[in-house]
């Protein structure tokens, strides 16, 4: 999530994010009240967000995060002692460059990667669009992000039952789902390695009939490329 108190800092912020290929933005505020009721009912990783701000600054509503990770982006070099006291991952000076953005990121990810607990569990439990359920890693096919809302994800099952995941990202999936049996493919689809019938260097065919009675395919993304090659063992 992101929070910047400044509409064109906001919107450079969040453009800047949309151009790195595993960060999916699931809101950007500019209003800090907001962001600090928002940020109780959404599903999410990590936060960049502003220290100068109106009313309450971006220390402040650090402390009510409940040890979310989190970025700090400011024009301000003044705070950046009091910001690693609030055991922030990394603090960005603007005008920020992407390149800067990535590194901070990287820390974010690589802790995220070393606090999933791997177990044994057969499922996860998840909210949807029909409450919360169970969702069963065998019973799933292939999961996209919905049309409707970015935030939210549609769930296929092979028995061609279907849920909308709501307010969840594609990292939080991973790091659920058992890894040697699912892989990201590209920005928008993970799949399940079982629905695999054939493939190229870009393209699936899985074992998933559409309506038509057509077998789905699923392009693969030159960023996700290698990883799913390792993961069918080429």
């Amino acid at each position: 999530m992101l929070l910047d108190d400044e509409l064109p800092g906001l919107t450079y912020l969040k453009m800047l994010c949309e151009q790195l290929p595993e960060i999916e933005v699931v809101k950007a505020f500019n209003n800090p009240s907001l962001f600090i009721e928002e940020s109780k009912k959404l599903d999410y990783d990590f936060c960049i967000i502003d220290i100068e701000m109106p009313e309450i600054n971006g220390l402040q509503i650090a402390n009510l995060l409940n040890g979310k990770p989190l970025i700090f982006a400011t024009a301000y070099n003044e705070y950046a002692l009091e910001a690693f006291d609030l055991n922030a991952f990394d603090y960005i000076r603007k005008p920020i460059k992407i390149e800067r953005l990535n590194q901070a990121i990287e820390k974010v990810k690589k802790y995220i990667s070393l606090s999933t607990t791997v177990t044994n569990k057969k499922y996860f439990q998840v909210n949807s669009n029909k409450g919360k359920i169970l969702l069963f890693f065998d019973k799933i096919a292939f999961i996209e992000t919905s049309t409707l809302d970015s935030r939210d994800k549609i769930v296929h099952f092979f028995d061609k039952e279907e849920f909308v995941l709501k307010n969840i990202t594609f990292d939080k999936l991973v790091s659920v789902l058992p890894s040697n049996d699912f892989c990201r493919i590209n920005k928008k689809e993970l799949i399940s390695i079982k629905t695999i019938k054939t493939f190229t260097l870009d393209e699936i065919t899985s074992t998933i009939l559409n309506k038509q009675g057509q077998f789905i395919k699923f392009y693969i993304s030159e960023v996700y490329k290698k990883e799913f090659l390792l993961k069918v063992k080429i």
